[in-house]
C-alpha cells in the first residue's frame, strides 16, 4: 500500500497528513480521539535534520496533546551515511528521536509502529522499534543490517550468511524474520479498514516491552526472554 492509501483506509472521513522533504506529520480521526502521525515516506534516509524534526513533531504532541495516540508510519532507507551527518553527530539525532517517542510512551501516548516499506539500521530502530508495538503490512521489508552489510561485518561468506538466515531469523532481513524475532507485533490486513486494526492494537497495547516473550512463543529468539528475567531477578 502506498501511504496515501493508507491513510484512505485509516482516515476515510478525512485527514491533515502531509509529506514534506519525506518526513509525515500531521492528524486524522480515529474513533473518538485524534491520531496524530509522524514518519518516514518514500525511502527516505534518516539524517540529523529529519530526526530533529521528527522528534520535534513529537514534543509538540506531547506539550499539546497529552495522551493523545501517535502513530509511526515508516518507508525509509538506512540513516544518512554522509560525512556532514556524521560529523554533526547523527547518533546523537537518531538516539534524541528515540528518547521522543519513549517519553511519550512513559507520558502515556499511546505509540504504534507501522512499517509499510523499506526500513533499515539507525532509522529502522529510532523510528519503529522505538514504539511501543510495531505492526507491518504485506510486502514491507525491514532489517536490522543487511546481508552484503553483515558480510562486511562479521566477513563470513554472503552464501553462508544466507544459509545461516534460513534458521536464524534474528539478524536475517525480512518481515517474516521481525515478526518471528517478536519485533513486528502483527501483520494488518489491507483489505480490511485500517483505522479499526489501529484502535485494536492501541486498545490491547501490552504493559511494558513484550518482545522477548513473543520471540520465545514464536520460536524466532528462543533464549532473549530467559536471559532477560534472569538479569532481572539478579
Amino acid at each position: 500500500m502506498t501511504l496515501a492509501e493508507i491513510f484512505s483506509s485509516l482516515f476515510p472521513e478525512g485527514h491533515s497528513v502531509t509529506v514534506e522533504d519525506g518526513l509525515v506529520g500531521g492528524h486524522g480521526p480515529l474513533g473518538a480521539k485524534r491520531l496524530h502521525v509522524v514518519g518516514l515516506d518514500g525511502n527516505t534516509a534518516l539524517g540529523v535534520d529529519g530526526a530533529i524534526r521528527l522528534a520535534a513533531k513529537v514534543l509538540a504532541v506531547i506539550r499539546e496533546a497529552p495522551g493523545a495516540p501517535i502513530l509511526v508510519a515508516v518507508d525509509s532507507d538506512s540513516q544518512r551515511m554522509s560525512r556532514r551527518d556524521e560529523l554533526l553527530g547523527l547518533n546523537e539525532y537518531l538516539a534524541h528521536l528515540a528518547k521522543a517517542l519513549l517519553l511519550a510512551d512513559r507520558l502515556g501516548h499511546p505509540t504504534v509502529g507501522l512499517l509499510y516499506g523499506h526500513s533499515a539500521a539507525g532509522a529502522f530502530i529510532a523510528t519503529a522499534l522505538a514504539t511501543r508495538v510495531l505492526a507491518a503490512l504485506p510486502g514491507a521489508h525491514p532489517s536490522v543490517m543487511d546481508l552484503p552489510s553483515v558480510a562486511r561485518v562479521t566477513k563470513l561468506p554472503l552464501d553462508t550468511l544466507r544459509e545461516m538466515a534460513k534458521s536464524t531469523p534474528v539478524f536475517a532481513p525480512g518481515l517474516d524474520n521481525m515478526v518471528a524475532t517478536g519485533a513486528v507485533h502483527a501483520v494488518l490486513d489491507p483489505a480490511a479498514p485500517l483505522g479499526p486494526q489501529i484502535e485494536a492494537l492501541i486498545a490491547a497495547l501490552p504493559e511494558g516491552d513484550i518482545r522477548d516473550r513473543l520471540g520465545a512463543e514464536r520460536g524466532g529468539r528462543p533464549v532473549a526472554q530467559a536471559i532477560a528475567a534472569r538479569i532481572a531477578g539478579g
